[in-house]
């Protein structure tokens, strides 16, 4: 009966209950049962999982939503995993992934490979970096590892092409997108349809369980969507993408 640790966070306990219904859905026809244990001390989903076709089962997980390497001997170069930001400071972005034995391990990406992957190598403060892209603690990221140094616990990372061709989609598009954390999908529709910010948007994009992308019509400031919808996800935290001003500062989307 192997527990596993999902790259999926819950920002509180009632959460819960959600995952397990999609573990449920996920896994229907299927002879096998899935409990969840706990969570991590950063809010990351553990489970355990037994029965017949608990390979199958474990094998779909990883495939579908990925699997949290959890041990450090476990992280191998140039894979690609699914993490939450978990800080950001001068020197780069801290992505966790899910590491906790032998100790806590962050998989690092330093400012310059950020600014290389992000703003054609220009020299731009993280601060200003994160501004443009909306980096806050808790953003789901995709990242490719590119250096383990399990002597020193150390993890390097660099952003996965999946995710830079988000980003690039993201700019093509035009639109603005308020992202939204901490909240499901259900939760954010009925905010919108309350205050009536269902007319400013053309969808939402999800990101994760609790995380998700809303895209504004063009003409349309995501930002001014924060202090309406706000009011009814008290709990929920925010960022924004704004593309007009990524354009802007790099003179062309295709550098991305």
């Amino acid at each position: 009966m192997p527990t596993v640790t999902l790259p999926t966070k819950v920002y509180n306990n009632s959460q819960l209950k959600l995952v397990d219904e999609k573990l449920q859905s996920m896994l229907k026809g299927l002879k096998v049962e899935t409990k969840i244990r706990g969570v991590s001390s950063r809010g990351l989903v553990q489970i355990t999982v037994s029965g017949e076709d608990e390979k199958v089962a474990l094998n779909y997980l990883r495939e579908q939503i990925g699997l949290c390497p959890t041990f450090l001997q476990n992280v191998e170069k140039f894979s690609t995993v699914k993490g939450y930001v978990a800080s950001l400071n001068k020197k780069g972005l801290y992505v966790d992934i899910g590491i906790v034995s032998p100790n806590t391990v962050e998989a690092a990406i330093s400012l310059k490979l950020l600014q290389a992957q992000l703003v054609d190598g220009r020299k731009m403060a993280l601060e200003k970096i994160a501004d443009l892209f909306g980096f806050v603690e808790n953003l789901p990221l995709t990242v490719k590892i590119c250096g383990v140094d399990k002597e020193k616990s150390r993890v390097e990372a660099v952003l996965s092409e999946k995710q830079l061709g988000l980003y690039r989609g993201w700019t093509k598009s035009l639109l603005d997108r308020l992202i939204v954390l901490g909240a499901s999908f259900n939760e954010i529709v009925l905010a919108l349809k309350k205050t009536g910010c269902n007319r400013d948007v053309v969808s939402i994009e999800r990101l994760g369980l609790f995380e998700n992308a809303v895209v504004s019509k063009l003409g349309t400031d995501a930002v001014g969507l924060v202090p309406k919808i706000g009011r009814k996800l008290r709990n929920a935290y925010f960022s924004i993408f704004n593309p007009r001003e990524i354009i802007e500062f790099l003179g062309d989307y295709s550098t991305l």
